[in-house]
């Protein structure tokens, strides 16, 4: 009898298991064949976040059987299959966002932050607090480091997940102080002969009264003054939201390298569209003429390098998303190494001055 029932068992599990295989084989049909015609022509659904979130809920499906043990080698093929299948339709879908749901990525709450990726990319760090003059501010981190063997600086804004550390973090968004205690670490870097590795994500700088009253606008152009002729090479990279002049105050740079799913603009898209129609609900009208994408930038010349993302973005695989930016940073710091001091600081003037130029033609 014992044996009756562990082979009955036995067989119900694997029933089981073919049955969620075939659940998750159907939902993934659906969402393929929502994006997919029989031709191979690819037809937009109202949303490809949408479609983001259902497959993220299937491959949490697929996870789940990957757990179960016992499993037969054609039960362990299929799985196979359909990880194979939820990452090639992703890339897809990705391949075809619009600018809005570019930004929607952008400020995805799981995305990696400044932190994520020192944890990944970086040995040896060392936070630096304070600016020596009021206080230390939360929202930019600062602190020296290893990367790969070479003593570097690394500052980024540095927002949170949970509603206590997105209070500590001001959501990301620096006062004055923050900016001064960058350009105090930046101006260590350069005492040292250190290159500056900066990590830009935020909204803006904070707006509030106290702000302004320290100094919030002399902060930001100092900050521009002073970074446009830093005699050590520097590396800005957009790894979510860079907005306005908060995120411009640590982003001239040498190098400004944005991530596949990362926007870069002076306002956002309903700040723009509230401005420009009175109604944020063109939004993403906004977001597509503001040509704030990365794909956008480098063609406008505003950015030097768009680092791949993992399919569905960066928030998807914190580990890959760090590796493949850990080999663009690598890259592009080897390049400007075997630049002598006068023609980076050339180089580098040139970059900003070349850019947004416009000329006028007759008709």
């Amino acid at each position: 009898m014992r044996r009756i029932k562990t082979r009955r068992a036995g067989k119900s599990d694997a029933t089981a298991e073919n049955a969620a295989v075939a659940s998750a084989d159907f939902m993934l049909s659906i969402v393929e064949a929502h994006h997919t015609h029989g031709n191979g022509n690819v037809i937009k659904m109202d949303s490809g976040l949408k479609a983001q979130q259902e497959l993220e809920k299937i491959e949490q499906q697929i996870t789940k059987l990957q757990t179960l043990e016992g499993q037969s080698a054609e039960t362990l093929r299929q799985i196979r299959q359909l990880h194979d299948r939820v990452d090639g339709l992703r890339r897809e879908i990705s391949s075809h966002l619009n600018a809005w749901e570019r930004t929607e990525l952008a400020r995805h709450p799981q995305r990696p932050y400044t932190l994520d990726y020192v944890e990944r990319i970086f040995t040896d760090w060392s936070e630096i607090h304070g600016d020596r003059s009021f206080r230390d501010d939360p929202a930019i981190v600062c602190g020296m480091a290893r990367f790969h063997g070479e003593e570097v600086i690394v500052i980024g804004q540095q927002k949170a997940r949970d509603a206590k550390q997105r209070v500590y973090r001001n959501f990301g968004m620096a006062h004055p102080e923050g900016y001064r205690k960058a350009l105090r670490v930046m101006r260590i870097a350069e005492k040292f002969k250190r290159p500056i590795l900066t990590f830009v994500d935020t909204d803006g700088a904070y707006p509030g009264l106290h702000a302004e009253e320290r100094g919030q606008g002399e902060a930001i152009a100092r900050n521009l003054l002073e970074m446009a002729r830093l005699e050590v090479p520097v590396i800005a990279t957009v790894i979510g939201v860079g907005g306005s002049g908060g995120a411009l105050a640590i982003a001239v740079a040498d190098r400004v390298l944005m991530m596949e799913n990362a926007v870069y603009s002076v306002i956002s898209p309903e700040g723009c569209a509230s401005i420009m129609w009175r109604d944020t609900s063109k939004k993403d009208l906004a977001a597509e003429a503001m040509k704030i994408t990365a794909k956008d930038l480098s063609e406008l010349g505003c950015i030097d390098a768009i680092i791949p993302e993992p399919a569905g973005g960066a928030h998807t695989d914190h580990a890959q998303a760090a590796e493949l930016l850990d080999r663009a940073l690598q890259e592009e710091l080897a390049k400007l190494k075997r630049l002598p001091l006068g023609e980076l600081l050339d180089t580098r003037y040139k970059k900003f001055r070349n850019m947004a130029q416009f000329f006028q033609v007759e008709a």
